[in-house]
């Protein structure tokens, strides 16, 4: 690893402790970076080195990369870990880096920008055989008369989508050709706010899809492997709150296609690094949304059903060390799940932050806790609301969903309110005991009393 000595950990919160453990179990130096709030954060006692890169807003310190460039500098190291949100899919910061002769722990800045142009990754997916949902071929048009050809010839409903960005912003589904140049507009609008970049394309809308992802591991050798799939299906506003591995009742032959699939897209693209492909599944069949570039918050069900250290898998990989196995040496193993827990009113999903008054998390076999939480922490109100993630293994689903019902229990925070009692409700719930939910599930629930909305959609 002669390449890497020395790693500044461009994140804050759980992730940026994940990584630092992951380079104390390499032997390389890390440097951890903090805002003004953001001084009593655990893993900043874990690290070689800290500096202070600015104020509280994020957009003046862990989305500046001018600011994470000079920490680098001053301390001398040689890779950054993005981790995940902030910086880590930026293009124009991964470009930054290359300039600066140092190592970014992830893809290049033009695989980086590809995959960020959704409109451009859809073309790349489908050169490799990746499945993808009917569609535009490319941006609508300005001519709205032409636009509205297309869509037409493409059916009702249909989602637009913009192409330089996700997260539910600049989407609109359109269930009636009456109603497409409003809603191409706002999209556009919502779009070039939000991205720069007001380009939008059109696909077909399904009704009641999963979300399945595959995560890949790539070396710069051209090794690739797939560690098995992922369903992320119970979101809230497109915002994941439990994952967990494998997808109930998805024969594990489809999966193993589609795996194949996303490594021949890696082995095509010259992908390296970890990266997740985005599916949504129904009826039967995948259809590509997006591939993230980068670690996802939910790796740890991956890490737990194969073993595989995905971060330290990440740095090695970075180093330009090979991956060390081949697709033969992947086995899964039992069932894993992960439950999100924000600081946020269990029933509204409010922002809670203030004094974490008292932490107690749950242990014992097939328990992992990923987080940042002390007792006396301060949560601050200008970053993401994830201040924990459970995450238990079991020998089934059942196994582990009752350790994680355990382990939901024992849990305690005491001053800040938390989404810990919605997962306990969530796991009660006979469709989600059952599995296979869908994303829309939780839209078509009352969340106080876990039942069917009567004016669900």
């Amino acid at each position: 690893m002669a390449e890497i000595r020395t790693v500044l950990i461009a994140n804050r919160g759980e992730v940026a402790l994940r990584i630092a453990r992951a380079c104390r179990l390499l032997g390389l130096r890390s440097v951890g970076v903090y805002s003004e709030a953001d001084a009593g954060l655990a893993h900043l006692r874990l690290v070689d080195e800290r500096i202070c890169i600015g104020p509280a807003a994020a957009s003046h310190s862990y989305l500046d990369g001018a600011r994470i460039l000079r920490a680098a500098a001053l301390t001398g190291a040689d890779a950054i870990h993005p981790g995940y949100g902030f910086l880590s899919e930026s293009a124009d910061f991964a470009a930054a880096v290359e300039r600066a002769g140092l190592v970014l722990v992830g893809p290049s800045a033009a695989i980086m920008r590809m995959m960020g142009d959704k409109i451009a990754a859809k073309r790349q997916m489908r050169r490799s055989g990746v499945p993808c949902l009917p569609g535009s071929d490319g941006a609508l048009p300005d001519d709205m008369a032409a636009a509205q050809r297309l869509c037409d010839a493409l059916g009702y409903p249909l989602i637009v989508k913009a192409a330089g960005g996700g997260g539910g912003r600049g989407m609109r589904v359109v269930h009636r050709a009456g109603a497409l140049r409003e809603a191409v507009e706002t999209a556009r609008q919502e779009a070039g706010r939000a991205f720069g970049n007001a380009s939008v394309y059109a696909e077909r809308f399904l009704q009641h899809p999963r979300h399945v992802e595959i995560q890949v591991l790539a070396d710069r050798a051209g090794h690739a492997v797939w560690l098995g799939a992922r369903d992320c299906s119970v979101q809230r506003r497109h915002q994941k709150l439990v994952e967990e591995a494998p997808p109930v009742g998805i024969a594990p032959g489809r999966i193993a296609e589609l795996g194949a699939a996303c490594v021949r897209a890696c082995l095509d693209m010259g992908y390296e690094g970890a990266g997740t492909f985005e599916f949504l599944y129904e009826d039967g069949e995948f259809f590509f949304i997006e591939m993230n570039t980068r670690l996802q918050v939910e790796h740890p069900v991956t890490e737990m059903t194969t073993g595989i250290d995905i971060v330290r898998a990440q740095l090695r990989i970075a180093a330009g060390q090979p991956l060390g196995l081949t697709q033969a040496d992947i086995a899964t193993r039992g069932h894993a799940i992960e439950c999100r827990i924000n600081a946020e009113d269990p029933l509204h999903f409010v922002p809670s932050p203030g004094l974490v008054r008292a932490w107690h998390p749950p242990g014992g076999p097939g328990v992992r806790v990923d987080t940042h939480l002390h007792a006396g922490y301060r949560v601050p109100p200008q970053y993401d609301s994830l201040v924990a993630k459970l995450i238990v293994h079991g020998a089934d689903r059942a196994d582990a969903l009752a350790r994680m019902r355990a382990a939901l229990d024992e849990m305690a925070i005491e001053g800040i309110a938390t989404t810990a009692p919605f997962h306990r409700r969530l796991m009660e719930t006979e469709d989600f005991r059952t599995g296979g939910v869908g994303v829309h599930y939780l839209e078509s629930l009352d969340l106080e009393t876990m039942t069917p909305r009567k004016d669900a959609p």
